[in-house]
Protein backbone atom coordinates (compact mmCIF):
# COMPACT_ATOMS: atom_id res chain seq x y z
CA UNK A 1 0.00 0.00 0.00
CA UNK A 2 0.93 3.35 -0.72
CA UNK A 3 1.28 4.65 3.47
CA UNK A 4 3.81 1.71 3.41
CA UNK A 5 7.52 3.05 3.91
CA UNK A 6 10.23 1.13 1.81
CA UNK A 7 13.83 0.34 2.26
CA UNK A 8 15.76 -2.07 0.46
CA UNK A 9 19.77 -3.34 0.29
CA UNK A 10 21.13 -5.74 -2.14
CA UNK A 11 18.68 -8.55 -2.37
CA UNK A 12 16.73 -7.87 1.26
CA UNK A 13 13.97 -5.43 1.46
CA UNK A 14 11.99 -4.34 4.37
CA UNK A 15 8.03 -2.90 3.99
CA UNK A 16 6.73 -1.03 6.96
CA UNK A 17 3.17 0.38 7.50
CA UNK A 18 4.04 3.81 10.01
CA UNK A 19 0.27 4.20 10.91
CA UNK A 20 -0.16 1.18 13.66
CA UNK A 21 3.63 0.55 13.96
CA UNK A 22 3.54 -3.27 11.80
CA UNK A 23 6.26 -4.69 9.71
CA UNK A 24 4.69 -6.10 7.11
CA UNK A 25 7.51 -7.46 4.57
CA UNK A 26 10.64 -8.35 5.48
CA UNK A 27 12.30 -10.41 2.43
CA UNK A 28 15.03 -12.11 0.83
CA UNK A 29 15.68 -12.74 -2.77
CA UNK A 30 12.18 -11.78 -3.36
CA UNK A 31 10.75 -14.31 -0.53
CA UNK A 32 8.55 -13.14 2.12
CA UNK A 33 9.64 -14.40 5.93
CA UNK A 34 7.27 -12.99 8.04
CA UNK A 35 3.39 -14.22 8.46
CA UNK A 36 0.34 -12.23 6.92
CA UNK A 37 -3.34 -13.73 7.94
CA UNK A 38 -5.46 -14.70 5.40
CA UNK A 39 -7.92 -12.19 6.07
CA UNK A 40 -5.74 -8.88 5.80
CA UNK A 41 -6.64 -6.74 3.32
CA UNK A 42 -10.51 -8.43 2.93
CA UNK A 43 -13.98 -7.40 3.77
CA UNK A 44 -13.37 -10.45 6.57
CA UNK A 45 -10.75 -8.35 8.20
CA UNK A 46 -14.01 -5.72 9.31
CA UNK A 47 -15.11 -8.58 11.42
CA UNK A 48 -11.79 -8.49 14.06
CA UNK A 49 -12.64 -7.22 17.41
CA UNK A 50 -9.07 -5.45 17.47
CA UNK A 51 -6.81 -3.25 14.87
CA UNK A 52 -3.98 -5.77 15.78
CA UNK A 53 -6.42 -8.41 14.27
CA UNK A 54 -7.18 -6.19 11.64
CA UNK A 55 -4.14 -6.21 10.43
CA UNK A 56 -2.33 -9.26 12.17
CA UNK A 57 1.31 -9.44 10.01
CA UNK A 58 4.90 -9.39 10.47
CA UNK A 59 6.36 -8.11 13.37
CA UNK A 60 5.40 -5.33 15.71
CA UNK A 61 6.87 -4.02 19.03
CA UNK A 62 3.93 -4.66 21.64
CA UNK A 63 4.50 -2.25 24.85
CA UNK A 64 2.50 -2.66 26.56
CA UNK A 65 2.59 -6.43 26.07
CA UNK A 66 -0.73 -8.32 25.41
CA UNK A 67 -4.10 -6.25 26.97
CA UNK A 68 -3.04 -3.98 30.10
CA UNK A 69 -5.20 -4.46 33.01
CA UNK A 70 -3.57 -1.28 34.33
CA UNK A 71 -4.03 0.92 31.51
CA UNK A 72 -6.79 2.52 29.32
CA UNK A 73 -5.05 1.48 25.96
CA UNK A 74 -5.34 -0.83 23.26
CA UNK A 75 -3.99 -4.49 22.95
CA UNK A 76 -0.67 -4.33 22.72
CA UNK A 77 -0.56 -0.37 23.32
CA UNK A 78 0.19 2.17 21.60
CA UNK A 79 3.22 1.05 20.05
CA UNK A 80 1.37 -1.38 18.06
CA UNK A 81 -1.37 0.79 17.32
CA UNK A 82 -1.05 4.26 16.56
CA UNK A 83 1.29 5.88 14.16
CA UNK A 84 5.19 6.38 14.08
CA UNK A 85 6.65 9.81 12.32
CA UNK A 86 9.70 8.85 10.20
CA UNK A 87 12.68 10.50 11.38
CA UNK A 88 15.39 9.18 9.06
CA UNK A 89 14.55 7.20 5.78
CA UNK A 90 18.37 6.51 4.59
CA UNK A 91 20.57 4.20 2.53
CA UNK A 92 23.59 3.97 0.36
CA UNK A 93 22.85 0.65 -1.69
CA UNK A 94 25.15 -1.25 1.13
CA UNK A 95 22.89 -0.73 3.54
CA UNK A 96 19.40 0.73 4.40
CA UNK A 97 18.09 2.65 7.77
CA UNK A 98 14.30 3.48 8.71
CA UNK A 99 14.19 6.06 11.81
CA UNK A 100 10.90 6.21 13.05
CA UNK A 101 9.68 7.97 16.79
CA UNK A 102 6.14 7.15 18.10
CA UNK A 103 3.70 10.12 18.04
CA UNK A 104 1.87 8.87 21.50
CA UNK A 105 3.22 8.48 24.55
CA UNK A 106 3.75 4.88 26.35
CA UNK A 107 3.44 5.41 30.44
CA UNK A 108 4.65 8.97 29.56
CA UNK A 109 8.00 7.07 28.16
CA UNK A 110 9.35 8.08 24.31
CA UNK A 111 9.64 5.26 22.03
CA UNK A 112 12.20 5.80 18.95
CA UNK A 113 12.56 2.72 16.51
CA UNK A 114 15.30 1.77 14.27
CA UNK A 115 14.94 -0.84 11.39
CA UNK A 116 17.96 -1.92 9.20
CA UNK A 117 19.04 -3.93 6.44
CA UNK A 118 22.48 -4.36 4.52
CA UNK A 119 23.37 -5.88 1.12
CA UNK A 120 25.01 -9.51 1.90
CA UNK A 121 22.89 -10.11 5.24
CA UNK A 122 20.31 -11.92 5.20
CA UNK A 123 18.98 -10.01 8.44
CA UNK A 124 16.28 -7.78 9.82
CA UNK A 125 18.06 -5.69 12.74
CA UNK A 126 16.09 -3.64 15.07
CA UNK A 127 16.56 -1.37 17.84
CA UNK A 128 13.74 0.36 20.06
CA UNK A 129 14.91 3.03 22.69
CA UNK A 130 12.62 4.02 25.27
CA UNK A 131 13.02 6.77 27.66
CA UNK A 132 11.28 8.87 30.05
CA UNK A 133 8.19 7.96 31.59
CA UNK A 134 6.54 6.61 34.93
CA UNK A 135 5.92 3.07 36.15
CA UNK A 136 6.94 -0.59 35.47
CA UNK A 137 6.21 -1.80 31.57
CA UNK A 138 6.51 -5.07 29.52
CA UNK A 139 7.10 -5.63 26.47
CA UNK A 140 7.56 -8.15 23.52
CA UNK A 141 8.22 -8.71 20.23
CA UNK A 142 5.75 -9.92 18.40
CA UNK A 143 6.82 -11.61 14.74
CA UNK A 144 5.27 -14.44 13.04
CA UNK A 145 5.98 -17.32 10.60
CA UNK A 146 3.96 -20.17 8.59
CA UNK A 147 5.54 -23.62 9.84
CA UNK A 148 4.51 -27.37 9.21
CA UNK A 149 3.56 -29.86 11.13
CA UNK A 150 7.18 -31.40 12.88
CA UNK A 151 9.26 -28.46 12.31
CA UNK A 152 11.87 -28.57 14.55
CA UNK A 153 12.39 -25.84 16.89
CA UNK A 154 15.47 -25.26 18.97
CA UNK A 155 16.41 -22.80 21.51
CA UNK A 156 19.48 -20.88 23.55
CA UNK A 157 19.32 -22.72 26.97
CA UNK A 158 15.81 -22.52 28.94
CA UNK A 159 15.21 -22.48 32.55
CA UNK A 160 11.80 -23.79 32.24
CA UNK A 161 8.71 -23.47 30.38
CA UNK A 162 5.31 -21.97 32.16
CA UNK A 163 1.58 -21.79 31.33
CA UNK A 164 -0.94 -19.74 32.81
CA UNK A 165 -3.17 -20.41 35.02
CA UNK A 166 -6.20 -20.25 31.93
CA UNK A 167 -5.93 -20.99 28.54
CA UNK A 168 -6.25 -18.33 25.79
CA UNK A 169 -8.87 -20.47 23.90
CA UNK A 170 -11.20 -23.73 25.07
CA UNK A 171 -9.35 -25.65 22.10
CA UNK A 172 -6.17 -26.31 23.34
CA UNK A 173 -3.30 -28.73 23.52
CA UNK A 174 -0.67 -27.53 26.59
CA UNK A 175 -2.14 -28.39 30.56
CA UNK A 176 -2.94 -24.80 32.33
CA UNK A 177 -1.20 -24.34 34.47
CA UNK A 178 1.71 -26.24 34.01
CA UNK A 179 5.48 -26.17 34.52
CA UNK A 180 8.62 -28.27 33.03
CA UNK A 181 11.91 -27.96 32.66
CA UNK A 182 12.28 -30.61 29.74
CA UNK A 183 11.09 -28.49 26.77
CA UNK A 184 10.23 -32.05 24.98
CA UNK A 185 7.99 -33.07 27.56
CA UNK A 186 5.64 -30.74 28.12
CA UNK A 187 2.74 -31.42 30.46
CA UNK A 188 -0.70 -31.86 27.66
CA UNK A 189 -4.27 -31.28 28.27
CA UNK A 190 -4.92 -34.50 28.03
CA UNK A 191 -2.37 -36.16 30.71
CA UNK A 192 0.42 -37.26 28.30
CA UNK A 193 3.36 -34.52 27.18
CA UNK A 194 4.04 -32.28 24.11
CA UNK A 195 7.68 -32.23 22.44
CA UNK A 196 7.77 -27.69 22.34
CA UNK A 197 10.95 -28.67 20.38
CA UNK A 198 8.73 -29.48 17.08
CA UNK A 199 5.51 -27.83 15.86
CA UNK A 200 2.06 -29.23 16.47
CA UNK A 201 0.94 -32.33 14.42
CA UNK A 202 -2.51 -31.75 15.52
CA UNK A 203 -4.75 -28.93 13.96
CA UNK A 204 -7.47 -27.19 15.74
CA UNK A 205 -5.78 -25.60 18.72
CA UNK A 206 -4.58 -22.47 20.38
CA UNK A 207 -1.81 -22.49 22.73
CA UNK A 208 0.69 -19.92 24.35
CA UNK A 209 3.85 -20.96 26.68
CA UNK A 210 6.48 -18.61 28.04
CA UNK A 211 10.21 -19.92 28.56
CA UNK A 212 12.67 -18.76 30.95
CA UNK A 213 16.43 -17.89 29.85
CA UNK A 214 18.87 -20.06 31.99
CA UNK A 215 20.84 -17.28 31.64
CA UNK A 216 20.82 -13.80 32.64
CA UNK A 217 22.90 -12.48 29.81
CA UNK A 218 24.02 -12.84 26.13
CA UNK A 219 22.35 -13.59 23.08
CA UNK A 220 18.99 -15.31 23.47
CA UNK A 221 17.96 -17.52 19.94
CA UNK A 222 15.03 -19.72 19.16
CA UNK A 223 15.62 -21.34 15.57
CA UNK A 224 12.93 -22.28 13.69
CA UNK A 225 14.02 -25.35 11.05
CA UNK A 226 11.33 -24.88 8.15
CA UNK A 227 10.59 -28.11 5.91
CA UNK A 228 8.65 -26.48 3.04
CA UNK A 229 10.50 -23.38 2.89
CA UNK A 230 13.74 -25.17 2.99
CA UNK A 231 14.85 -22.44 5.55
CA UNK A 232 16.26 -21.97 8.83
CA UNK A 233 14.71 -18.92 10.60
CA UNK A 234 16.74 -17.71 13.85
CA UNK A 235 14.79 -15.08 16.16
CA UNK A 236 18.10 -13.25 18.23
CA UNK A 237 17.76 -10.93 21.38
CA UNK A 238 19.58 -9.35 24.60
CA UNK A 239 18.31 -11.58 26.91
CA UNK A 240 19.30 -8.44 29.87
CA UNK A 241 16.21 -6.42 28.04
CA UNK A 242 14.15 -9.67 26.92
CA UNK A 243 14.17 -12.25 29.61
CA UNK A 244 11.54 -14.37 28.25
CA UNK A 245 10.65 -16.10 24.72
CA UNK A 246 6.97 -16.61 24.69
CA UNK A 247 5.55 -18.80 22.33
CA UNK A 248 1.86 -18.84 20.07
CA UNK A 249 0.85 -21.59 18.48
CA UNK A 250 -1.97 -20.77 16.64
CA UNK A 251 -3.16 -24.09 14.54
CA UNK A 252 -7.23 -23.17 13.71
CA UNK A 253 -8.47 -23.27 17.34
CA UNK A 254 -10.36 -20.16 16.64
CA UNK A 255 -13.44 -20.77 15.56
CA UNK A 256 -15.10 -17.27 15.15
CA UNK A 257 -14.55 -14.56 12.12
CA UNK A 258 -11.94 -13.50 11.18
CA UNK A 259 -10.12 -16.65 12.00
CA UNK A 260 -12.98 -19.53 11.32
CA UNK A 261 -10.83 -21.66 11.87
CA UNK A 262 -7.97 -21.47 9.09
CA UNK A 263 -5.67 -19.95 10.87
CA UNK A 264 -3.24 -22.77 10.49
CA UNK A 265 0.64 -23.35 10.88
CA UNK A 266 1.22 -20.27 12.23
CA UNK A 267 4.32 -19.93 15.02
CA UNK A 268 4.66 -16.33 17.24
CA UNK A 269 8.11 -16.50 18.28
CA UNK A 270 7.55 -13.17 21.39
CA UNK A 271 10.61 -12.09 22.44
CA UNK A 272 10.30 -9.77 25.87
CA UNK A 273 10.21 -8.92 29.26
CA UNK A 274 6.86 -10.24 30.61
CA UNK A 275 4.53 -11.95 32.95
CA UNK A 276 3.24 -14.25 30.09
CA UNK A 277 -0.54 -14.19 29.70
CA UNK A 278 -0.89 -13.78 33.03
CA UNK A 279 -0.99 -9.66 32.00
CA UNK A 280 0.03 -6.30 33.06
CA UNK A 281 -0.95 -6.13 37.14
CA UNK A 282 0.69 -9.86 37.82
CA UNK A 283 3.74 -8.50 36.06
CA UNK A 284 4.16 -5.41 38.11
CA UNK A 285 3.47 -7.30 41.14
CA UNK A 286 6.21 -10.34 40.69
CA UNK A 287 4.21 -12.92 42.16
CA UNK A 288 3.26 -13.85 38.44
CA UNK A 289 3.92 -17.73 37.54
CA UNK A 290 6.78 -16.07 35.40
CA UNK A 291 8.41 -14.06 38.15
CA UNK A 292 8.39 -16.48 40.57
CA UNK A 293 11.09 -18.37 38.14
CA UNK A 294 12.91 -16.00 39.19
CA UNK A 295 13.00 -13.83 36.15
CA UNK A 296 12.24 -9.73 35.69
CA UNK A 297 9.09 -8.88 34.09
CA UNK A 298 8.79 -5.76 33.56
CA UNK A 299 11.13 -2.85 32.95
CA UNK A 300 11.06 0.03 35.60
CA UNK A 301 10.34 3.62 33.39
CA UNK A 302 12.25 6.78 35.10
CA UNK A 303 12.02 10.29 33.81
CA UNK A 304 16.04 10.60 34.16
CA UNK A 305 17.24 7.70 32.03
CA UNK A 306 16.45 5.41 29.26
CA UNK A 307 16.94 1.47 27.83
CA UNK A 308 17.48 0.06 24.58
CA UNK A 309 16.28 -2.98 23.45
CA UNK A 310 18.02 -5.02 20.49
CA UNK A 311 16.59 -7.69 18.01
CA UNK A 312 17.24 -9.75 15.21
CA UNK A 313 16.31 -11.82 12.47
CA UNK A 314 18.22 -14.07 10.44
CA UNK A 315 17.75 -16.36 7.47
CA UNK A 316 19.77 -19.46 6.25
CA UNK A 317 19.00 -21.91 3.88
CA UNK A 318 18.99 -25.43 5.14
CA UNK A 319 21.98 -27.81 4.02
CA UNK A 320 20.96 -31.14 2.50
CA UNK A 321 20.58 -33.38 5.18
CA UNK A 322 19.50 -31.04 8.10
CA UNK A 323 17.22 -32.10 10.76
CA UNK A 324 17.18 -29.35 13.27
CA UNK A 325 19.77 -26.83 14.91
CA UNK A 326 21.84 -28.09 17.51
CA UNK A 327 23.55 -23.90 18.48
CA UNK A 328 23.93 -20.59 17.30
CA UNK A 329 27.02 -18.28 17.93
CA UNK A 330 27.13 -14.98 16.55
CA UNK A 331 30.93 -13.64 16.26
CA UNK A 332 32.15 -10.51 14.90
CA UNK A 333 31.11 -10.92 11.33
CA UNK A 334 29.20 -13.56 10.77
CA UNK A 335 26.09 -16.38 12.58
CA UNK A 336 27.40 -19.82 12.52
CA UNK A 337 24.66 -22.83 12.81
CA UNK A 338 25.53 -25.81 14.08
CA UNK A 339 23.01 -28.35 12.90
CA UNK A 340 21.96 -31.47 14.76
CA UNK A 341 24.28 -33.89 12.94
CA UNK A 342 27.22 -31.82 13.71
CA UNK A 343 27.00 -30.03 9.76
CA UNK A 344 27.36 -25.95 10.39
CA UNK A 345 26.26 -22.87 8.24
CA UNK A 346 26.95 -19.63 8.47
CA UNK A 347 26.12 -15.86 6.87
CA UNK A 348 26.94 -12.58 7.18
CA UNK A 349 26.08 -10.58 10.41
CA UNK A 350 27.14 -7.36 12.36
CA UNK A 351 28.33 -9.02 15.47
CA UNK A 352 28.69 -5.95 17.21
CA UNK A 353 24.78 -5.17 16.73
CA UNK A 354 24.38 -6.51 20.20
CA UNK A 355 26.89 -4.24 21.81
CA UNK A 356 27.13 -1.02 20.57
CA UNK A 357 25.97 1.65 22.29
Amino acid sequence: MDRWLHICAGDVDLSFDPEIGNIRRFAVAGREILHTAHWVGTPLAATAASAIDRHLAGDFLAAPFGTSDLLDDPPHGWSANSLWAPVVRAGNGACATLKLELIRAVMGARLSKELSICAGQPVLYQRHRIEGGQGGLTYAHHPMIRVSPGDHIAYSPKRVAVTAPAPLEPAHRLAYPARSADLSAFPAADGGTIDLTRYSDRAGHEDFVTLVEAAARGIGWTAVSRVREHDIVIFLKDIAMMPVTMLWISNGGRDYAPWNGEHLGVLGVEDGCAAGAEGHRAALSGRSRIGCEGVVTSQQLLEEAGFTLRHAIAVLPQPAGWTGTANVEISRDQCRVTGRGGETCQVAFNGAFFTAG
